[in-house]
């Protein structure tokens, strides 16, 4: 099982851009679909974005498109998140996740990440 621990989040103002980053360790990255995903207070946690280990595949929820990047460095074993043009609502903590497919991300996560907080203000 691989380790995720993600870095990167705090507090910015609406408009504002964050990177976040979650670093592997333990078994092989290069394999998983890695994905990222949050839970704002009193809410259940939704997917955010995810890629496949060859990074040619990509996919994210609606409400980031266009906002929000993901990529990743497989020599670095790190999966990043390029946050632009943040609004209050994407205030949330933000969790790493690594999953055998791009097709299994929503159902199936092998490993997730500790979190990390990202306050946007207003």
């Amino acid at each position: 099982q691989v380790q995720l621990v993600e870095s990167g989040g705090g507090l910015v103002q609406a408009g504002g851009s964050l990177r976040l980053s979650c670093a592997a360790s333990g078994r092989t990255f290069s394999p998983y679909t890695m994905g990222w995903f949050r839970q704002a207070p009193g809410k259940e946690r939704e997917f955010v974005a995810a890629m496949d280990w060859s990074g040619r595949s990509t996919y994210s929820t609606d409400s980031v498109k266009g906002r929000f990047t993901i990529s990743r460095d497989n020599i670095k074993n790190t999966v990043y998140l390029q946050m632009n043009s943040l609004k209050p609502e994407d205030t949330a903590i933000y969790y790493c996740a690594a999953s055998p497919s791009i097709a299994q991300i929503k159902t199936l996560v092998q490993s997730w990440g500790q979190g990390t907080q990202v306050t946007v203000s207003s």
